[in-house]
This record gives C-alpha cells, sequence and structure tokens, in this order.
C-alpha cells in the first residue's frame, strides 16, 4: 500500500519548526533533511526540504518561502488522555508566537493550525442522553482558546 504523507510548505523555517515538533511530540525524529547545492534554488547550504516523524507519523517539508501560508483548512488534531496532556500540548505550541483561537484550536509560531482535543470530550459528545452531549458541545463551542475538561463535563451535567 502506498504510504499517504503530510507536506507541509513552509516559509524559511522548518529548521525551527522541526525543532519544535520533535520537542514536543514524543516518538519523534528529523529523518533526512536535504540542502540546497551551488545551483540552487536559494543560498547553497540552506535547508531544501526534509522528512520527519511525529508521534510515529512521517512528515514531509519543503522551506520555500511566503507564496504559500498554512490556513484552518487543514489542521492537526492531537487526541489527549487528560487535563495535563492538553495543558502540555496547548502550552507547547502556543509559546513564543503561537495564536489561541476558538473552541480548543491554536496556530502554532509558524502558522500552522491545530486542534487540542481531550478524549473526554469525543466521549461527552457520545453520551446516549443527547442532552447531555448537546450541553458538553454547547460548552466547547463557548470556548475561546483551549479545552478545558471540567469545563465540558460541567456543560454536560447542567444541561442533563
Amino acid at each position: 500500500m502506498p504510504a499517504i504523507i503530510p507536506s507541509l510548505w513552509f516559509n524559511q523555517n522548518i529548521e525551527a519548526a522541526m525543532k519544535l515538533y520533535t520537542e514536543t511530540f514524543p516518538d519523534s525524529t528529523i529523518d533526512n533533511i536535504m540542502y540546497v547545492g551551488e545551483d540552487g534554488p536559494g543560498p547553497a547550504g540552506n535547508i531544501l526540504a526534509a522528512t520527519f516523524t511525529l508521534s510515529g507519523h512521517t512528515f514531509e517539508g519543503i522551506n520555500a518561502g511566503p507564496e504559500f501560508t498554512f490556513s484552518e483548512a487543514v489542521s492537526f488534531s492531537v487526541r489527549c488522555r487528560s487535563q495535563d496532556e492538553v495543558d502540555y500540548y496547548w502550552n507547547a505550541l502556543t509559546a513564543n508566537g503561537g495564536v489561541e483561537s476558538e473552541c480548543g484550536w491554536l496556530k502554532d509560531p509558524f502558522g500552522l493550525s491545530w486542534q487540542i482535543v481531550p478524549d473526554r470530550l469525543y466521549e461527552l459528545l457520545a453520551d446516549p442522553n443527547p442532552e447531555r452531549a448537546r450541553g458538553a458541545q454547547q460548552a466547547m463551542m463557548k470556548t475561546h482558546g483551549k479545552l478545558i475538561i471540567a469545563d465540558l463535563e460541567a456543560g454536560a451535567d447542567s444541561a442533563g
């Protein structure tokens, strides 16, 4: 079966992005770096492209420039088992220029969108009591920034 590998276009900051990502996610490595040769494109010795692994998943990146940028149309979802995990990933990816958004979404310092989502949200949304599920969903939709499990549970409890 062919591998499907996300390929990301960075604005001359792939090295810093790979450093942040591989330091943040377990089971992560920088696997291969390709450098610009004497004939270009760009200054010889700069990183042209790279392959890296985040939590066991392979990614490719190109160090190309500002012609294309990331948008919320593509995001990476990080499923978290606990509030401590939510806090860890949220803090790591918003540090040094990351931007908080709505409902557990953020943009990291490189403009890439992430959803930091506790497993508990999915459990609450699947609650057999539709009022509890709706209450959890409403609590999530009211959130600016990081999702707080206790707030999601309180939303479910108050509705059901």
